[in-house]
């Protein structure tokens, strides 16, 4: 018997169901379920996404658009220039300087938030009286606003009146210019360092996601503490601290810090930067805002742009082998 007879015996029989020897309907309530799951999704990220275009690819879009033009912000009389400014960039001295002084700035920060936020996560990981009491003071720092960060470290430092010269002078030392060269790049590094808090933070979550059992198995085996910390928690800890080298590394080369710690001068602040602390984004607000060039600077922060997507894509690939995922093997099925 053949599958068309077979159907019309089943539709002939009296106690056939109605939809016998038919083909299921296309739609119906799952389909009408996953329609409205996905309508409810997008309601739910479209203010995220509404804001990603008007205020990240739409401002990238128009400074790459600026990055072919003379405009400067005023005047009407702009031309196209087309890679004139890219070309300008690669032969400015002054724009390579600066992006190597924020490239040695980034390799001496980010290794020491890391091991200072890392050795603070340590210590606050231990079972000691007030713990939380000392994660909250050790945090403190990191939500202080930047700005209120600058002008406390610059009125710290200040050579007139700064606490930090009172105190040499009291004990019978020579005032110093910690603002100015060769003393700012060390002012500008503690501002960084004091802020390790959030770095802090982040490794003492990694820290508690280390299995317990681990660290007894190697008690157990006659390890030292050191030797469990770099053979145990640092490999396990490997995918926060790879998060925290490309974080770390992104925030350190846009920087703004610098002006903020400049003394007091001219309106802009540009002129009285130390050259140490003149970083590639000091010659981008430069460019800017002291200049009035515009073309210029997206050009220049198109460039950044690109570089921190192949510094990251190095640090990516060469450190594939030493990062270690504790992944369940469930999850990849």
């Amino acid at each position: 018997m053949t599958v068309g007879q077979i159907s019309s015996v089943a539709a002939d029989r009296p106690d056939a169901p109605a939809s016998a020897g038919r083909a299921p309907a296309v739609g119906g309530p799952q389909t009408s379920m996953t329609a409205r799951r996905h309508r409810a999704f997008y309601m739910f990220t479209s203010p995220w996404i509404i804001g990603f275009v008007l205020l990240t690819i739409a401002p990238m879009v128009y400074a790459l658009w600026l990055s072919f033009t003379t405009f400067d912000g005023i005047s009407p009389n702009w031309k196209y220039v087309g890679l004139g400014n890219y070309r300008e960039l690669l032969n400015d001295s002054v724009t390579w300087a600066a992006l190597g002084r924020a490239g040695l700035f980034a390799v001496t920060s980010v290794p020491l938030s890391i091991i200072a936020g890392l050795a603070l996560a340590v210590l606050v990981n231990r079972p000691i009286k007030a713990r939380g009491l000392f994660r909250t003071l050790l945090y403190l720092p990191a939500v202080v606003p930047p700005v209120g960060a600058g002008l406390a470290f610059k009125l710290l430092f200040d050579q007139n009146s700064g606490a930090s010269n009172g105190v040499l002078t009291f004990f019978g030392f020579d005032a110093v210019g910690w603002l100015a060269d060769p003393y700012a790049r060390y002012v500008l590094l503690m501002t960084v360092l004091w802020a390790a808090g959030n770095v802090m933070i982040i490794s003492l979550a990694g820290l508690q996601d280390v299995p317990r059992e681990l660290h007894e198995a190697a008690r157990i085996d006659g390890a030292s503490a050191w030797r469990t910390f770099r053979s145990i928690t640092v490999p396990l800890l490997s995918p926060v601290l790879l998060f925290q080298t490309v974080t770390g590394m992104i925030a350190s080369v846009q920087t703004i810090m610098p002006l903020l710690l400049a003394p007091l001068g001219d309106t802009s602040g540009i002129t009285t930067v130390p050259q140490s602390n003149y970083l590639y984004m000091m010659h981008v607000f430069a460019q800017y805002f002291a200049l009035g060039r515009y073309g210029y600077a997206s050009a220049l922060l198109w460039v950044l742009f690109v570089l921190i997507l192949v510094v990251t894509g190095l640090i990516f690939k060469f450190t594939s082998g030493v990062v270690f995922y504790n992944v369940d093997p469930e999850a990849k099925k």
